[in-house]
């Protein structure tokens, strides 16, 4: 009688062997997809991060170029949006001679999936102009929807929140 003992671990150590790759391959995919999850909160986050500090970065003597960056990080409907309001906001600041600086900025990610992101920044800006001369402080708070452009973040969106 011939024995079958040897040609069975064989057999079960291939399938174990086999197993153990899947496993791997599979973990290593997964650590992957975190990683740029990770990443692309991070990269939404940022793109949100500085739209505020655009938002709230802006003065009379450079007024045209506040803006142009503002409408540089929005996209879609919002990009339109701004652009038609550009000239009204370049009026208002060439009339008050305001200027307005950030103080503090930061941002969470609400939710993200795939192409599009909804970010919290919360704002620390101090609005200056003749009349006001050392301004004060002012907390502004901002939810804004992002759509992945490529490889970059732009606001599609954004409302004040109390």
């Amino acid at each position: 009688m011939k024995r079958r003992w040897p040609q069975t671990v064989t057999v079960v150590l291939g399938a174990l062997v086999l197993a153990l790759v899947v496993t791997t391959g599979v973990l290593g995919v997964r650590t992957w997809n975190g990683g740029n999850d990770a990443d692309q909160r991070a990269a939404a986050a940022q793109a949100a991060r500085q739209m505020g500090v655009n938002l709230m970065s802006i003065s009379a003597a450079t007024g045209q170029r506040d803006v142009d960056r503002i409408v540089a990080g929005a996209t879609g409907d919002l990009k339109d949006k701004l652009s038609l309001q550009s000239r009204q906001i370049l009026a208002q600041l060439a009339k008050t001679q305001a200027r307005s600086s950030v103080d503090r900025v930061d941002a969470g990610v609400v939710s993200i999936d795939g192409d599009s992101a909804e970010v919290m920044v919360s704002i620390n800006a101090t609005v200056v102009n003749p009349k006001v001369k050392n301004g004060a402080p002012r907390a502004h708070r901002y939810l804004m929807d992002l759509t992945r452009e490529g490889d970059r973040w732009l606001v599609s969106d954004l409302e004040v929140v109390p």
